[in-house]
């Protein structure tokens, strides 16, 4: 044989191989198949387990929607959020088992302006954003307002509106994970969308000041083309964080933070979706109600009080909460599957849990944002206005917070200069001494010194007598047409004899005269006599 034959026979031989194990794998794939189609189902309801040979093809029931063993305890909690989403156009078992683990901000998140709480001045009956989804058209929008305010619900719910009233794809980015390269592939599918089934698309950006200036200008020419509608959503203050040019082609929308009120409906829904029975004080438990699990009221109104108007961080403390005394298991309406002990059988939720979840109160503060910067312009006018009580107030504010204390230290000494200045010669040794303090000892021991400080020189006199000198001298030097005046020789230091020679020093005595005023003149040329102090 020759060696030609033997490699042919050796592929022919390799090739018969191949294709008896791909019968063999086919063959055990199928069996495999039909083995999983003709297996019984188990499936759980709310009177016990029973078997069915109900099989996978046609609609699917609830578990088979799952790619893992179900629980029956967590059986009746699939079942009702299919019913739930089946009246939603699109929806699927996929996203019912997301929105089953989703948070409790996710899962009670509005999809209509109907179901939004709070905001009436921006989505009020007559704000320009209910006046924007009457039209056809989406212009380019900015939502700029605390954490927790609502800014991604009300994108979502115009990108909602959108696909309902017309043919628009709405896409959802985070400037915290996507670069240049994400925002240009989007651009690149809104074109062909464009071009090929005239659909217009809207870019949802969240957390857009974190994209810098160059990032922001890579959308800059297509937000103007109109190849894509950008909604934007910022904590910080747009002006410093936006371009301004890409802030020129967008409406920019004021979110406020949520209100007690309005938090307290949000948590008052929230409860009723958890199935949790709301307990007032003196009122008798309602014995007919199968509920284990109960809240005060009072606790509702506390929690609502302690969020400083952030829902997401009112939902996620009420979640804890709950998860708490159920033992880490969810608690469905229509289930209730906490193991309670003692008494009545019933676990009630008390302002002491809230709190214990919430662990502090929840303050709004960037050290590096703008709340800083409007925190101690507050405290110095409070100072300027002499209300010591104000004072204290925005000491706290900043120091509770997380501020450095140096910085507020800081401002501090500027005060005693700025505002109290002449009226109070004391002010500013104490300003410096309370710095030099802080920096010794540090937070917390030295917040009493800040108090202190803060307190002397709001009821100190005030007199911005030299600030306001000060700046009109600033503004002479600065306003000054021409070269120059230089110094004139009398006023020069004369340090060597050729200086002195030159004229240098000469001629100065540095006593007033007998009226009090100075043999020479100690402006320059042109400015003679000039009073910064008594100028108005």
């Amino acid at each position: 044989m020759s060696v030609s034959q033997a490699v042919s026979l050796s592929n022919k031989r390799k090739s018969d191989d191949k294709l008896a194990w791909g019968k063999i794998f086919s063959q055990a794939k199928r069996s495999k198949l039909d083995a999983t189609i003709s297996r019984p189902q188990t499936f759980c309801s709310s009177s016990g387990c029973e078997s069915t040979s109900e099989t996978v093809i046609g609609k699917s029931s609830p578990a088979e929607k799952l790619s893992y063993p179900i629980s029956p305890e967590n059986m009746a909690f699939v079942k009702k959020t299919d019913r739930n989403n089946d009246t939603d156009s699109g929806s699927s078992g996929i996203r019912s088992v997301k929105m089953q683990f989703a948070p409790l901000p996710e899962r009670m998140r509005p999809v209509t302006l109907e179901e939004y709480v709070g905001q009436e001045q921006a989505v009020g009956k007559r704000s320009l954003l209910r006046s924007i989804l009457k039209t056809a058209s989406i212009p380019s929008l900015m939502f700029w307002g605390p954490p927790g305010c609502g800014k991604t619900t009300l994108a979502k719910i115009i990108a909602n509106h959108c696909k309902q009233h017309s043919n628009t794809k709405f896409v959802q980015l985070s400037a915290a994970s996507v670069g240049v390269a994400d925002v240009r592939n989007t651009i690149k599918t809104a074109k062909t969308d464009q071009t090929m089934f005239k659909r217009k698309t809207i870019l949802f950006l969240d957390e857009i000041h974190r994209f810098n200036k160059l990032q922001q200008d890579a959308l800059l020419p297509h937000v103007e083309d109109g190849t894509i509608t950008l909604i934007g959503a910022t904590t910080e203050n747009p002006s410093f964080y936006v371009n301004s040019a890409l802030l020129s082609r967008s409406r920019v929308i004021v979110l406020e933070k949520l209100s007690s009120e309005s938090l307290e409906r949000i948590l008052l829904r929230a409860v009723e979706r958890l199935d949790v029975m709301i307990k007032d004080t003196g009122t008798a438990d309602q014995e007919s109600n199968s509920s284990s699990l109960w809240i005060e009221k009072e606790a509702i109104t506390a929690l609502a009080k302690l969020c400083d108007g952030d829902a997401r961080a009112a939902l996620n403390s009420l979640d804890l909460a709950v998860q708490s005394c159920i033992g880490g298991t969810s608690q469905v309406k229509g289930q209730s599957t906490a193991k309670v002990s003692g008494g009545s059988g019933r676990e009630v939720i008390t302002v002491e849990q809230i709190k214990e979840s919430l662990q502090r109160s929840h303050i709004l503060y960037d050290k590096t944002g703008e709340e800083h910067y409007n925190c101690m312009s507050a405290l110095q006018k409070s100072i300027r206005g002499s209300d010591a009580n104000a004072a204290l107030y925005w000491t706290a504010r900043m120091l509770e917070g997380g501020e450095n204390p140096l910085v507020v230290a800081r401002r501090l000494v500027r005060t005693a200069s700025e505002d109290v200045g002449l009226a109070d010669s004391q002010a500013l040794p104490l300003a410096v001494s309370a710095f030099q303090a802080c920096h010794f000892i540090g937070m917390p021991e030295c917040d009493v010194i800040l108090a202190q400080c803060a307190a002397y020189l709001a009821r100190a006199p005030k007199s911005v007598e030299v600030y306001l000198a000060y700046d009109r001298a600033k503004n002479c030097v600065r306003n000054h047409q021409g070269p120059m005046p230089g110094v004139p020789l009398h006023l020069r230091n004369a340090s060597t004899k050729l200086m002195k020679d030159l004229g240098y020093g000469k001629g100065y005595k540095g006593k007033p005269d007998q009226d009090g005023s100075y043999e020479q003149e100690y402006f320059p040329e042109g400015l003679e006599g000039t009073d910064f102090f008594s100028c108005h």
